[in-house]
């Protein structure tokens, strides 16, 4: 029986593996730094630094507060919004591309003119990443010692200083795992973004669109940002299992709410 589950374990790892591993093997790896300098792979990667760091912090500032209301009340339809916090990880990705040119397109709802801009591709990849942030900062803040807050409270913390000196410092490892999530997901955003900003050199190309503009026009440089997108995941969710172990660990402490 450990023969059979052991044989079956390396055919699905290896059926996860080989594609990623494919990437690496099929040129060399000076070959695909030196393909990094294409200008279409170097514009690529500026755009989506810039557009990842721009919803990141978008993501950052209105999800926290968010999270932390969701986390901290029980109250009627929590869990119908809980719902539509969830919903865009299972939206396939034409159908969020067409729901935000129906929301902000020129004949959108709000009649804006952030389509095909690169603003419009902060507000994909928003969209799209979002949920992992939220969701996890959810369940960090409930992770929190309700006793502790109660002790805060109860010493005249008002709820912004609890907030701010007890649950975020709490929360800080699970809020860190998810925003990694959130930017790994961000960063390979493919759908949305096509559909709402284009697929403009210097402009709205990100790193995917880069790869599916070049894959018939130089496959090697298809490869190098391939492979550039897997070392990124790849250091991110490292740093999401890094993080995750150091929010579970009973050492943590809460800092003092004394002035």
């Amino acid at each position: 029986m450990r023969a059979a589950f052991a044989v079956i374990a390396a055919l699905a790892l290896a059926f996860l593996a080989l594609p990623v591993v494919a990437i690496f093997l099929r040129v060399s790896p000076a070959t695909l730094v030196r393909e990094l300098g294409d200008p279409v792979a170097r514009d690529a990667l500026v755009v989506s630094l810039r557009t990842s760091a721009l919803a990141q912090l978008l993501v950052v500032v209105l999800g926290t507060p968010t999270a932390y209301m969701l986390a901290t009340r029980r109250f009627r339809g929590r869990s119908v919004l809980l719902t539509l916090v969830e919903l865009p990880l299972v939206l396939p990705p034409a159908v969020a591309g067409i729901g935000l040119l129906a929301a902000f397109g020129r004949s959108g709802l709000l009649s804006t003119s952030l389509a095909f801009t690169q603003s419009a591709v902060v507000l994909a990849v928003s969209f799209v990443a979002a949920p992992f942030y939220v969701r996890t900062a959810v369940a960090a803040f409930e992770s929190i010692d309700e006793t502790l807050v109660a002790a805060a409270r109860t010493l005249g913390a008002r709820p912004w200083r609890v907030f701010a000196r007890i649950a975020l410092p709490l929360a800080a490892s699970g809020l860190g795992a998810g925003l990694a999530l959130s930017f790994a997901r961000g960063l390979g955003e493919f759908g949305a973004t096509i559909m709402f900003a284009g697929s403009l050199q210097r402009v709205t190309q990100t790193l995917p669109l880069g790869i599916y503009a070049e894959f018939a026009q130089s496959f090697d440089v298809a490869l190098a940002m391939g492979a550039l997108l897997v070392a990124f995941s790849f250091t991110l969710l490292l740093g999401v299992k890094w993080l995750r172990s150091d929010w579970i660990s009973p050492s943590r402490f809460a800092p003092s709410v004394s002035s």
